[in-house]
């Protein structure tokens, strides 16, 4: 099923999926549909007849078993906080919204196996807040988690600020219940950590937004709470600095090291001219930063600070660090945060900006950043470079603002060059065009150009023989 066909949806078949989940569990008022039908971003503005709400995994089981028998596409939304267009259905109107957010029940936490049983429409702070009752710790942390659920988590295979130390949604996954595209309910919630019976098809639903089935619960890794983590804001010499500070720190603090996150100057300064409450760490103002954070248990928790001191202290001895500010309260180290997280919403109001979620290896960052702005400013004289982000897995955020004297639709003209620029660098560089977004709508063409022709003929066969009505989140990835 091609994504821009368009049949409308027999009114047969809404009444069917209507008798499944009840009143409470449909919207089809237009002002109420609306939340759901517009991507973070905005790049989108989806149709929809009906947004489906069921309030459990039979529901959805039901759901797609009618629509897999009337060909009716499916398009599966979390908490619709993705950046790709991956949970917007198209314009046409088409396609059912099957929305996950009635599912938000913590079936199980086994403190004893360091692991929580949630389903798909759980918010990423509410597990976070349920592994802290439990006095356990879910590392899985990014700026939307207040209201992304942990479905669209991991089928986007979300990142966040903790994939150095913790890995990315993929790794923090023992376990996942999905329902697939003809309605059966595969039941892999196990929280096994050694399972060696054939393929692992966890991994076939993480990370494919949708598209291979939905994803309806999942048992997630658990950790030990960290007795202390020491902040710090740095100044760096510049970004092959950074590079080798976090070297450095993995090293000497026997790989403490939760986040190690990049930021230049005009990152900072965007944040502190347009986000109330914020203030510059630093009484001198440096071209470049990083904030970093170790984490310790108990037996390490007191000298964890004397760790970080030595880490820097060396830094400043060898020329690589320029200046470090400490942490000393909780407060402290959330208006450290406050400056990282802010930056992309400061961005907004500098104009229109070309935005890029790259990774490369990490010995590679520091050349990407100084080769990739040198090739824009060529391109697009006086760009304003905005690359931000995790230096410590090697993601960068390769935002881009437009020339102070462009038009935003001037810039916006040059995006396909900009786009070609930095992918073409971050493949020769071994890298990836999309580290932790997802590909959804928005990079379906990039992906085509940059990923093997016998990747891209795997992937078509594992969807063709899963999903062979083409019903699930046509267009999307594919």
């Amino acid at each position: 099923m091609n994504a821009t066909d368009f049949r409308e949806i027999d009114r047969s078949v809404l009444d069917r999926l209507h008798a499944v989940v009840g009143d409470a569990g449909v919207i089809t008022d237009d002002s109420d549909k609306s939340p759901y039908l517009n991507d973070e971003r905005g790049y989108y503005t989806g149709a929809t007849p009906m947004i489906v709400r069921p309030a459990s995994t039979e529901e959805v089981s039901e759901i797609v078993s009618i629509c897999n028998e009337t060909r009716t596409p499916i398009v599966p939304q979390g908490g619709n906080t993705g950046l790709c267009g991956g949970a917007t259905p198209y314009e046409h109107g088409g396609e059912i919204l099957l929305s996950l957010t009635r599912m938000n029940k913590v079936r199980n936490i086994d403190a004893l196996n360091y692991a929580i049983t949630v389903e798909a429409g759980v918010i990423l702070a509410d597990v976070q807040s349920a592994a802290e009752e439990a006095d356990r710790y879910f590392p899985l942390s990014l700026g939307g988690e207040g209201t992304a659920r942990i479905g669209g988590n991991l089928s986007t295979n979300a990142g966040g600020t903790g994939v150095l130390r913790y890995g990315p949604a993929r790794d923090l996954c023992l376990g996942l219940e999905a329902v697939l595209p003809d309605g059966r309910i595969w039941n892999g919630l196990t929280g096994l950590r050694k399972d060696n019976t054939g393929y692992d098809l966890k991994h076939l639903f993480i990370g494919a937004e949708g598209t291979l089935g939905i994803i309806t619960a999942a048992c997630l890794k658990l950790f030990p709470k960290p007795a202390d983590i020491q902040t710090a804001f740095v100044a760096v010499e510049n970004e092959h600095a950074a590079v080798e500070l976090l070297a450095r720190a993995r090293r000497i603090t026997d790989d403490r090291v939760i986040t190690f996150e990049y930021m230049p100057r005009d990152a900072i300064a965007f944040a502190l001219k347009h986000i109330d409450g914020t203030r510059d760490p630093m009484p001198t103002a440096y071209d470049h930063y990083v904030l970093m954070e170790l984490a310790a248990g108990e037996a390490a928790a007191a000298g964890l600070r004397d760790m970080l001191e030595k880490v820097l202290g060396d830094g400043m001895e060898d020329g690589i660090v320029l200046d470090a500010v400490f942490a000393d309260s909780g407060q402290q180290a959330a208006d450290f945060w406050k400056i990282r997280e802010t930056i992309p919403e400061a961005q907004k109001y500098e104009g229109a900006s070309s935005k890029h979620d790259i990774s490369v290896p990490v010995s590679g960052v520091a050349d990407f950043l100084v080769d990739a702005i040198a090739d824009l400013g060529k391109l697009v004289p006086g760009i304003r470079p905005c690359a931000f982000g995790h230096v410590g897995d090697g993601n960068i955020h390769f935002n881009l603002s437009r020339p102070v004297d462009m038009s935003d639709d001037a810039f916006r003209a040059l995006e396909p060059e900009i786009h070609k620029v930095v992918y073409d660098r971050t493949v020769a560089m071994a890298g990836s065009i999309s580290a932790e977004h997802g590909i959804g709508r928005l990079r379906r063409g990039e992906l085509e150009t940059y990923k093997s022709p016998v990747a891209m003929d795997v992937m078509r066969s594992i969807k063709a023989t899963l999903d062979p009505n083409g019903i699930m989140n046509p267009g999307k990835v594919l």
